[in-house]
């Protein structure tokens, strides 16, 4: 049977080959509660620390590796602490049982730097969240912002309501609300985004008590990992030796034809050369 590690509104369940983070007990973080379980596995984990906390707390954290949640990708380090999904808040008293089972992940991590994919399981869709200016909902395919008259910008009123498909997107920012700012921004491919959110209309602001984090962070997470991964770039290969020396024949045939000079069949001759 597996460990299971009871804290502050959540329990950790330390598993064979990953920790599975599920909502529990009473005083549930709102984020935590928006995410509901999710599964860590081992190979996503870059640290794992053990800390004091306030009020005779201490704290079980782990650090995913960057790239490898895109709940913290979107965050970008602008979480506040009290929201960190990946922190385990226990007694002072536990603190010895905390350090076993920090031991044990630290034995079980590999490599610890950046992923190029996302290996723990994005929020799942649909989702939606309002914001101070439009609501935004997400479905897994496009993302529709609709503006509310009485906050949107006359830009944006002017524009309409808006549809992107994730096909369409290169990017999606984050900006923590923070007092009457913030933002959810997507960055469309080959777009030039206006530098102002409360014009453009790829954005939606947030305000007091509007865009609230555990809403519009999943949201803004779900569409980043849903957005396409660039195609890579095409690479051109050169002739082979084979085909080079067969143009290099037929070039030294119509020269002995009088069709080119000596100095035009070098020149050829070096450029075909050179692109082995």
């Amino acid at each position: 049977m597996d460990d299971v590690l009871a804290g502050q509104g959540c329990a950790w369940v330390f598993e064979a080959d990953a920790l599975r983070i599920r909502p529990d007990g009473a005083k549930v973080p709102k984020l935590v509660s928006e995410l509901g379980e999710r599964v860590i596995p081992h190979a996503a984990i870059a640290e794992v620390t053990v800390a004091a906390g306030k009020r005779g707390t201490v704290v079980l954290r782990v650090v995913p590796r960057r790239g490898a949640d895109p709940v913290m990708s979107a965050a970008a380090g602008q979480l506040k602490e009290a929201a960190d999904p990946y922190r385990l808040v226990l007694p002072a008293g536990r603190e010895t049982l905390a350090d076993y089972y920090a031991d044990e992940l630290r034995a079980a991590i590999g490599e610890s730097g950046p992923v190029r994919r996302f290996m723990v399981e994005a929020p799942s869709v649909p989702r939606s969240f309002k914001g101070w200016d439009g609501a935004a909902t997400f479905d897994g395919e496009a993302i529709t912002f609709t503006w509310f008259w009485s906050g949107a910008s006359t830009a944006k009123y002017s524009a309409g309501d808006q549809r992107f498909t994730v096909s369409d997107l290169e990017n999606v920012e984050w900006h923590a609300p923070e007092g009457a700012s913030g933002c959810l921004r997507l960055r469309v491919r080959g777009g030039r985004p206006d530098p102002d959110p409360n014009t453009d209309p790829a954005s939606v602001v947030f305000g007091l008590g509007w865009g609230a984090t555990h809403k519009s962070l999943p949201f803004a997470a779900a569409v980043l990992a849903s957005i396409p991964a660039p195609a890579p770039p095409e690479v051109r290969r050169g002739p082979s030796g084979n085909e080079v020396a067969e143009l290099i024949a037929k070039l030294g045939d119509l020269r002995d034809a009088g069709l080119l000079s000596e100095e035009e069949f070098q020149a050829k001759k070096a450029e075909l050369l050179s692109r082995m």
